[in-house]
């Protein structure tokens, strides 16, 4: 269902407030640029700042930027499965694709506590659901079995597996099937991760390098290693540049030395990046041909 270089996107904010009219660019620059889809109000895009009314509008200004060319998986995250289940059906009214639903956070469920989770959401609501795995960031991880037993759920269509682990990619394909849409959330592991099996990235350095991204995407998807290879390498120090400190930061001011117009501004507690996290930034951008 989903494939490709897919950037978690950055919300832009001008004065505190989300800047609308600088994302609706920013995507039609990304999809022009190659990007196969998009994910709002993820991580990337600050999430955990964003009002109610904020993630919705985000989301909605997204669908109408992209117009049907990409599809488009909201953010739909939460440890309250009672608040995912909420994004979830404001963004299918609003027209996603499909769900980005992290594993629950903070309260570190059990495996039973997880897949009850997923279970009810996909019994709710039927916006498909592509389940996020990210346990440096919630403490829980969903177990191989668990996902297994979660992708036999009516519209639980892929996983975004941001473990580190490459051997997860055939474990997962063993437990839910060829079918199931595995997306690496590792922009430095993208090249092994899709020679393991995986179909496509849910990328940071997407929001910076995303023709390059999507390049090398399709070279994987191709069969063309050698290419895949040699536009990994360009990357690879872009990629590592985008945590040299916290995310999205190094991203925001990246994007900022390509788009000179678009909104470097954090919010708390997040702030811009360091001095030291700008010099690698700016290797990076080198290394990657794009200054």
């Amino acid at each position: 269902m989903f494939s490709g270089s897919i950037p978690a996107l950055v919300t832009p904010f001008t004065a505190g407030e989300v800047d609308l009219p600088a994302l609706r660019e920013f995507v039609d620059w990304q999809v022009t640029e190659g990007s196969s889809g998009l994910v709002p109000c993820g991580t990337t895009g600050e999430v955990a700042t964003l009002t109610a009314d904020e993630h919705a509008a985000v989301v909605k200004a997204t669908i109408e930027a992209a117009a049907g060319r990409v599809p488009v998986i909201a953010g739909c995250g939460s440890y309250s499965t009672a608040e995912s289940l909420r994004k979830m059906k404001v963004a299918k009214e609003l027209g996603a694709d499909a769900a980005l639903v992290v594993v629950p956070y903070y309260n570190k469920p059990s495996q039973a506590g997880i897949a009850a989770h997923f279970r009810a959401l996909s019994e709710s609501c039927d916006l498909p659901i592509v389940v996020y795995n990210v346990p440096s960031r919630t403490v829980a991880d969903i177990s191989v079995d668990t996902l297994g037993e979660v992708a036999r759920l009516r519209n639980v269509v892929g996983i975004k597996d941001a473990t580190g682990n490459l051997a997860r990619v055939t474990a997962q394909r063993l437990a839910c099937g060829t079918d199931f849409c595995q997306l690496s959330g590792n922009d430095d592991m993208a090249l092994g991760f899709n020679a393991h099996g995986g179909v496509g990235c849910i990328s940071v350095t997407a929001n910076v390098a995303p023709r390059l991204c999507a390049d090398f995407q399709q070279a994987t998807l191709e069969g063309r290693w050698d290419d895949a290879r040699a536009l990994a390498d360009k990357l690879y120090l872009l990629h590592d540049s985008m945590f040299a400190d916290a995310s999205p930061g190094p991203a925001k001011y990246a994007i900022r030395k390509i788009r000179p117009n678009f909104p470097q501004e954090l919010r708390l507690p997040l702030v811009e990046a360091n001095e030291a996290a700008r010099a690698k930034v700016d290797a990076g951008l080198k290394a990657a041909g794009l200054i």
